[in-house]
């Protein structure tokens, strides 16, 4: 991979090679010691990820889920926002291919770039060639809603039953932000905490898919903030997105506990 490529480009190869290093220490370690898999499955991406992005993009900081914040980024016009194993759990675990690889950048103020590979599912999502969003849902079809599968909050499920809605529980905020885009479900909402890398690089695909992205009050989601955390998040078909703002603002407001408590 050599230094010329474009931005979109080394986020797209970068993502997709670091899921191939997961594939193959997956092969060769085996799932018995899952959390021994884990731990060198975040420990492994992370330090590739890390050392060719210092060698492709020496002038840029890095925020990554495994490494030391460093708080020059706050200071600096480009950062690398990487999750180098999203859904550890998922990783581990036998037949599960919801987990993935995020790799973005963030420039001055925006996300620019970014990619997602789903190693397990042989693909890679990214802004070099978004995915071709349809003009329009099949009529009739009913909305699927997809969250954690661990953590699912709790509005959600009020959310679905208000709106006749499918729940679709998936592993990686990647894989299922993934899903939304490629047509597996169409909505995808959290409110159970979540921090700025296991959003970024979705987020910046989705948006150049032409997604609607936001917090769950229709808030911009925003990155490089000093506190990394960002615990909630909205990405929908874009003619969905009134409807379900409203939706989410009824089912608090009809529940003493917000859409922050419960799963």
């Amino acid at each position: 991979m050599n230094s010329i490529r474009n931005d979109h480009e080394v986020a797209r190869d970068l993502a997709t090679e670091a899921g191939q290093h997961l594939l193959r220490l997956r092969a060769r370690q085996g799932l018995e010691e899952p959390e021994v898999l884990r731990t060198l499955g975040d420990r492994t991406s992370h330090e590739f990820l890390f050392s060719a992005l210092g060698r492709l993009r020496p002038s840029d900081a890095v925020l990554s889920e495994e490494g030391a914040d460093d708080s020059a980024r706050l200071g600096a016009r480009r950062v690398w926002i990487i999750d180098p194993l999203d859904g550890t759990r998922e990783f581990a675990e036998t037949d599960r291919t919801d987990w993935a690889v995020h790799v973005a950048l963030w420039e001055d103020g925006e996300l620019t770039a970014g990619a997602v590979a789903l190693p397990a599912q042989g693909s890679t999502l990214s802004t070099v060639d978004p995915p071709w969003l349809p003009e329009e849902r099949p009529s009739g079809q009913r909305l699927r809603i997809t969250t954690s599968r661990t953590r699912p909050p709790e509005f959600v499920q009020r959310m679905a039953t208000q709106l006749g809605a499918e729940v679709v529980p998936l592993g990686s905020a990647g894989a299922k932000i993934c899903a939304v885009m490629l047509g597996i479900a169409d909505i995808y909402v959290h409110a159970g905490g979540q921090f700025e890398w296991d959003s970024a690089a979705p987020v910046a695909v989705a948006k150049a898919a032409g997604l609607h992205t936001s917090r769950i009050d229709g808030a911009k989601l925003t990155y490089n903030e000093a506190d990394p955390s960002l615990p909630d998040i909205l990405v929908c078909r874009p003619e969905l997105s009134s409807t379900l703002l409203a939706s989410i603002r009824d089912v608090a407001d009809r529940n003493s506990a917000g859409p922050h408590t419960g799963g």
